[in-house]
């Protein structure tokens, strides 16, 4: 039977998050209308800068993923809120939101003595008391964007919001932006980079992971992402069990029926489970059968189970500077012949996958992915 929280729990945790977002700002979600969105963040009351603070208001959960997309190491906030006496319906693939959810994603880096920004896993020195409830430190962090997804009656909208360099505010930017940023490892060593940050029609290409529908749909907050145990003010519980018992969730069935994607470093788990995981959130929003890539006949969404339509072995639709004049998107054993190891690996706009979201190649997923194809038997003689 699966665990429910307690009242008390329940009670604290919510009451944590009502706090965090009323201590200065005493203004509700509000929920603008689809013509006539401000052109400031603070006007929606999801996600404010409030005394040195990013807070969360009453009602706005975050949440995180098993294995989140790579956007130029930045760290990542993300919330949920959904109208009072709302909520959304359980699928396995998707969930069905109900008119008025909001999402966003806040995209920052912790902050080096210096000013530059730091390329680090470690997320304990971004929150004020140590978790995301508690609100984003910005005497510590530095703020680059806050992307929502907002649900009408007649679909979905996507509006990108940039940071002011004070971080007092962040303002509509259809248009999209770009930011100069020196980037600093743990090991001393730095590069320079332009994180770019999407205009409206880039938020779409990616969010219409149906090419035919070309409607946009949340990528991240579906159940194989979001199974995972989450640290709340009162403690460690499944992100789906809470929504649940927030009453943000119907129709979740139990825990071992619910599809999981893994945690791309979890050493425990398999590569294969790793590097699937990994290409799902990454690629396979617009590598599957609906998607913009379906032409490709290259399936690297989680429930694709045909080795060929995977890549194994399968040679390119079109040639040119994308293949980088390899034969075969996997060649087992060989991840240095394998196309998909060196769109990953390139930085080139002509050749690099995914094609947006990124300027910098993920070192760690990259790796990733050449042990996985090295440990593959076989050959495509």
């Amino acid at each position: 039977m699966r665990k429910l929280l307690s009242p008390r729990w329940l009670g604290g945790a919510v009451l944590t998050l009502t706090l965090a977002g009323c201590g200065a700002s005493r203004e509700p979600v509000t929920l603008h209308e689809k013509n006539t969105v401000p052109d400031n963040l603070s006007q929606w009351h999801v996600v404010e800068a409030l005394d040195g603070k990013l807070v969360l208001n009453e009602r706005v959960t975050p949440y995180d993923l098993n294995t989140a997309l790579f956007t130029d190491y930045a760290h990542k906030l993300r919330t949920v809120w959904m109208p009072e006496g709302t909520s959304a319906g359980y699928g396995d693939d998707d969930f069905d939101y109900p008119v008025g959810t909001i999402i966003s994603k806040t995209f920052y880096y912790p902050l080096a003595d210096d000013g530059s920004v730091l390329r680090t896993d470690d997320y304990s020195h971004d929150f004020v008391q140590g978790h995301p409830g508690s609100g984003l430190n910005l005497n510590k962090v530095k703020l680059i964007e806050t992307r929502m997804l907002v649900k009408r009656a007649d679909g979905w909208q996507a509006l990108p919001y940039v940071w002011n360099d004070a971080q007092t505010d962040a303002v509509l930017e259809i248009a999209g932006d770009a930011k100069r940023l020196q980037l600093v490892s743990e090991n001393g060593s730095n590069e320079t980079f332009t994180y770019v940050v999407p205009d409206f029609n880039q938020c779409a290409g990616c969010h219409a992971d149906n090419h035919s529908q070309k409607a946009v749909r949340p990528i991240g907050p579906r159940a194989r992402h979001l199974n995972k145990q989450y640290s709340y003010e009162g403690g460690s519980e499944n992100q789906l069990v809470y929504w649940q018992q927030v009453g943000y969730l119907t129709g979740l069935p139990e825990l071992e029926g619910v599809p999981h994607n893994v945690n791309f470093k979890d050493a425990s788990a398999s590569l294969e489970e790793r590097a699937r995981s990994y290409l799902d959130i990454n690629c396979g929003h617009c590598h599957n059968p609906n998607g913009p890539a379906d032409t490709s006949g290259l399936m690297l969404y989680g429930a694709e189970r045909d080795m060929r339509k995977l890549g194994v072995c399968k040679p390119p639709v079109a040639a040119g500077t994308g293949s980088g004049d390899r034969l075969f998107a996997i060649v087992p054993g060989s991840p240095d012949e394998s196309i998909l190891n060196f769109r990953v690996e390139s930085t080139d706009p002509g050749a690099m996958m995914p094609e947006l979201g990124r300027s910098l190649a993920h070192e760690e997923g990259t790796e990733l992915l050449k042990a996985w194809i090295a440990s593959m038997p076989g050959n495509c003689s």
